[in-house]
C-alpha cells in the first residue's frame, strides 16, 4: 500500500501542487508558533518538551487517525496516507525557482537569474558570476529535493513498513520545519527563541536526517557515476559544515563531476517564512557557510540538466525498489 500511496501523491502533486500559503502549512506554522510561545522558558528540558510537542504530537495524531481508519477500511487508510504524503512530499513545492533560474540562464539573462536566486534564498547575489549562480542553484536544488522527496520517502517507507502509517513523513517534515522556523525567529526583539530550544531542534533534525541523507547519497551514486560519487563521499563530505548535507553534496559532485562548495552567500534581508514547509534550509541557517570546494568541472548550465536527470533517475530507483518490496510482500 505504501508504494501506491507514494505514486498517487506524486502524480497528484505534479498535476495540482499545493498553493503557497495554503491552510495546511499555515496551520502547522500556527501550531509551531503556539508551542514555542507556550513552552520555551530557556531551560534545556523545556526545549526538548517544546520540540516533542511540536513534532511528536502531530505525528502521533497522524498515526492514531491511520489506525482508526484501518479498522474501518483499508481504502480509507490508503487515502489518509496519500493525503499526508501530498502535503509533505513533492517536487512542485520548490522546483519553480529552479526552472525559472535555469530558463533565465538559458536565455543569457543573468540579472534575472540573480534576482530569482536572491528571492529563493533571501541572500545577496549582486556580484555573483555565472558559474557561482549555477553552483548555488545545484546545491540548493539537490538539498531541496532531498528534503521534499527522498528524505520523506525514506522515513515514510521505513515506519510504514512497521505499521506506523504516515508517521515518518510527518515527523521528518515537521522536524525540518521547526529547526528552520525557530532559527529564523531567533533574532526577533520580542520573545526571541532560546538557545536551548534551538539546540533541541537542531540536534533532533540532525539525528532524524542521518539515515535519509545517506540513503539519498547512495541513490545518487547508483544512478550516477558510482565510483566517483562514493570516492567524493568518503574524501570530501567533511569539507561541508553540516555532515548530512555534506554527504549529499559530495555524492552529487562525484555523480555528475561538478565542483561544489566554496564561498557562501550572505543573508541580505529577513527570511520569508510564509512558504512554510516549502522553504527548505541549507544547513539550518540563513544561507550556507563557507566550505572548501570539491574537485570536478566548473559548474556550467549543462550541469543543471544532469542534476535534473540524476534526481529523476533516483526517483525511479526508489519507486522500483518499493514496487519490488510490495510485490514480494504480496506474493509472500
Amino acid at each position: 500500500m505504501s508504494f501506491f500511496a507514494i505514486l498517487f501523491a506524486l502524480l497528484v502533486e505534479q498535476a495540482r501542487p499545493l498553493a503557497h500559503g495554503n491552510w495546511i502549512h499555515a496551520g502547522m506554522r500556527a501550531w509551531v508558533r503556539w508551542v514555542e510561545r507556550s513552552f520555551d522558558t530557556g531551560k534545556p528540558h523545556h526545549g526538548w518538551l517544546a520540540w516533542m510537542m511540536a513534532v511528536l504530537v502531530p505525528t502521533l495524531l497522524g498515526v492514531a487517525v491511520y489506525w482508526a481508519l484501518w479498522q474501518v477500511s483499508v481504502v480509507l487508510a490508503f487515502v489518509w496516507n496519500a493525503c499526508v504524503l501530498y502535503a509533505t512530499l513533492g517536487f512542485r513545492q520548490f522546483s519553480h525557482y529552479f526552472t525559472d533560474i535555469r530558463d533565465a540562464l538559458d536565455t543569457g539573462d543573468e540579472d534575472k537569474a540573480r534576482e530569482l536566486l536572491a528571492q529563493w534564498r533571501q541572500v545577496s547575489v549582486s556580484d555573483l558570476p555565472r558559474s557561482e549562480i549555477v553552483r548555488h542553484v545545484i546545491e540548493y536544488s539537490v538539498l531541496a529535493a532531498h528534503r521534499h522527496v527522498f528524505g520523506v520517502l525514506c522515513c515514510f517507507s521505513v515506519l510504514s513498513a512497521i505499521g506506523l502509517g504516515p508517521a515518518g513523513a510527518i515527523a521528518y517534515r515537521l522536524s525540518e520545519f521547526v529547526q528552520r522556523y525557530w532559527a529564523h525567529k531567533r533574532k526577533r526583539l520580542s520573545h526571541p527563541i532560546s538557545p536551548a530550544l534551538l539546540s533541541a531542534a537542531r540536534r533532533s533534525w540532525h539525528a532524524l536526517d542521518y539515515l535519509p541523507a545517506r540513503a539519498t547519497a547512495i541513490g545518487f551514486a547508483v544512478v550516477g557515476s558510482f565510483e566517483d560519487a562514493i570516492d567524493y563521499w568518503r574524501n570530501y563530505a567533511q569539507r561541508f559544515p553540516d555532515d548530512n548535507d555534506g554527504v549529499i553534496l559530495a555524492a552529487t559532485s562525484g555523480a555528475v563531476n561538478v565542483r561544489l562548495g566554496g564561498e557562501a552567500m550572505s543573508a541580505a534581508f529577513k527570511p520569508n517564512n510564509s512558504q512554510g514547509f516549502m522553504a527548505s534550509s541549507f544547513g539550518g541557517t540563513e544561507g550556507s557557510q563557507n566550505s572548501e570546494p570539491t574537485p570536478g568541472r566548473e559548474p556550467e548550465i549543462a550541469h543543471l540538466a544532469q542534476v535534473v536527470g540524476l534526481v529523476w533517475r533516483s526517483v525511479v530507483l526508489w519507486m522500483v525498489l518499493l514496487a519490488l518490496l510490495t510485490l514480494a510482500r504480496l506474493l509472500g
